[in-house]
């Protein structure tokens, strides 16, 4: 049930955020150099490496690192407004149509975050795709702390349902989760 709603939601959600994601990408590429689109490693369902799409928000040839390592001197202006409205993660509903990712689950870290990673492993996160958003997210907490992040997330695992998704995707379109410490500084 919950691929299925991904998936549709997903489908129509592309379609219909589609003119706001080429304004978007049109808008990133004419006030900074670079690609508009950009494409990440993640770590997925299964411990499987998936390249996640955003709009890229940093200035180009910025260090792959996560957001609480990287701080926000390399966000651009736009970025944190992209951030800050979370439009920058629209061209996820593509990963989500591709089966990489849903809704609402952990946030795919980077496959350097070997901590996180660990951490999440003891949980049985990997079990489920990685989501766009999540328990740790609508609650504010960043990536930054390994152990508390992985704790969280955990508890989705107990109360996973269609409605919890919804709740947690309501609350996140709403405003909850303003936890990106390289947008905030």
């Amino acid at each position: 049930m919950k691929r299925v709603f991904d998936f549709t939601v997903a489908f129509f959600g592309l379609f219909a955020a589609s003119p706001i994601i080429l304004g978007t990408l049109i808008a990133v590429k004419l006030t900074s150099p670079g690609p508009a689109l950009f494409r990440q490693t993640r770590v997925g369902r299964n411990e499987v490496p998936f390249t996640c799409f955003k709009l890229r928000t940093m200035y180009d040839g910025t260090r792959d690192l996560p957001s609480h390592v990287a701080g926000s001197s390399p966000i651009t202006p736009l970025g944190h407004f992209l951030r800050k409205t979370k439009l920058d993660e629209l061209p996820q509903l593509w990963n989500i149509i591709l089966g990489d990712m849903s809704f609402v689950g952990p946030r795919p870290c980077l496959p350097i975050q070997t901590e996180l990673v660990e951490r999440r492993r003891d949980h049985g996160l990997y079990r489920i795709r990685p989501g766009i958003t999540g328990v740790s997210q609508v609650q504010g907490v960043d990536m930054s702390d390994a152990k508390k992040l992985a704790d969280l997330d955990a508890t989705y695992l107990d109360d996973m349902s269609l409605a919890t998704d919804i709740r947690l995707i309501v609350r996140t379109v709403t405003g909850a989760g303003q936890g990106d410490p390289a947008n905030n500084a």
